[in-house]
């Protein structure tokens, strides 16, 4: 490892990467900036509006870029916070208009949070009560990268709330040492995200593995798995038996029977939600962030990933499969293949829709 590479500590347990988050929140003593999908009305929002609300009170600089249609909460809930001194932020409000349908999709699905410009989380996590019952994948990153982020950061501030800005400087990739930031935004041609998967999938010599909550790949990526699986790569992906978002499900299960046809080997966790978001290639190159394996993450979100190559978190990665795999059941085929009737109509029905899920 090189001297200025950063210390990255993975968590899979809510109440952990919780506890974490909010020491460092008491911790700070110079800048807090928050960028996520959703920051909950809830006790464990209050908790985080609360503890957030002492530091503007210390003289901490605090900035908040919150989803408008994720947030589950309102500009009353960060009223007092805002008064002294916070400054918040909502993406992109939902407006009534010719291209409302299109705009409302366009979400920032992003999580991170960075405390004094020298630590930084990302990944899979919101600021919601719910994930405390959810497996979910959360870095804790320190070092220099830190600053990077911080420019992705105030890049996304400047633009929360304009449809028309440059895509392509928004996607560039920013590299230090042997890591790589990925950024997808709402675009049909920009993906940088979905690129890095086709590009690991393609030179893989030995593993796959995929880790998500929402599991619905456009046809080069399935393709890409099922040829890796006729090259001899060992593919697995793993899902939770039943996600929050029970229609996307219904639609997952009709590509399930091919992917399981050419060996990509596909496991059901079962303990509870699943909402971790992990790619590992060949036991040495990962992706991690906020970024879904589906259509909808790829066109139509703002999304952020690390992607690269660090001994210590891949360990830590693999001991995190390891564990989601005990807790898991594989793929049935055949119990897939005497599914009901009617689920394969609704199935098909939702093909068209597949888009939007």
């Amino acid at each position: 490892m090189q001297k200025d590479d950063p210390q990255i500590k993975m968590y899979s347990d809510p109440l952990l990467f919780y506890t974490a988050m909010l020491d460092d929140i008491k911790a700070a003593t110079e800048s807090i900036f928050i960028e996520i999908y959703r920051f909950s009305n809830d006790p464990f929002g209050v908790r985080f509006r609360d503890n957030l609300l002492k530091k503007c009170q210390e003289g901490v600089k605090v900035k908040l870029l919150i989803d408008s249609w994720g947030a589950q909460s309102s500009y009353g809930f960060f009223q007092e916070l805002v008064e002294e001194g916070a400054e918040l932020r909502f993406f992109e409000k939902i407006r009534l208009n010719w291209d409302a349908f299109t705009k409302s999709h366009r979400r920032n699905h992003r999580k991170l949070m960075i405390v004094d410009e020298e630590i930084v989380y990302i990944g899979s996590a919101n600021i919601a009560s719910y994930s405390l019952n959810w497996r979910e994948s959360v870095f804790r990153i320190k070092g220099d990268i830190a600053k990077k982020f911080v420019e992705v950061f105030w890049g996304d501030f400047k633009i929360y709330k304009k449809y028309f800005f440059d895509k392509t400087e928004y996607t560039k990739i920013i590299r230090h040492n042997k890591l790589e930031i990925l950024r997808d935004v709402p675009s049909l041609i920009h993906q940088p995200v979905q690129r890095k998967y086709l590009d690991l999938i393609n030179k893989a010599t030995k593993e796959i593995i995929i880790e998500t909550p929402y599991f619905l790949p456009g046809a080069h990526l399935r393709k890409a798995l099922m040829h890796a699986c006729e090259r001899g790569i060992s593919v697995k992906v793993i899902i939770p038996k039943k996600s929050d978002i029970q229609v996307l499900d219904v639609l997952t299960s009709k590509y399930l029977g091919e992917l399981s046809q050419h060996n990509v080997k596909i496991f059901f966790f079962l303990s509870q939600n699943l909402h971790s978001k992990i790619f590992l290639m060949d036991r040495k190159y990962f992706v991690i962030g906020s970024s879904n394996f589906d259509y909808r993450s790829f066109r139509y979100m703002h999304e952020i990933c690390l992607a690269g190559q660090h001994k210590s978190l891949v360990r830590q990665i693999v001991n995190h499969i390891n564990e989601t795999v005990k807790e898991s059941e594989i793929f049935d085929f055949d119990s897939w293949t005497k599914r009901p009737v009617v689920q394969r109509l609704f199935e098909w029905l939702l093909v068209p829709f597949r888009h939007l899920f």
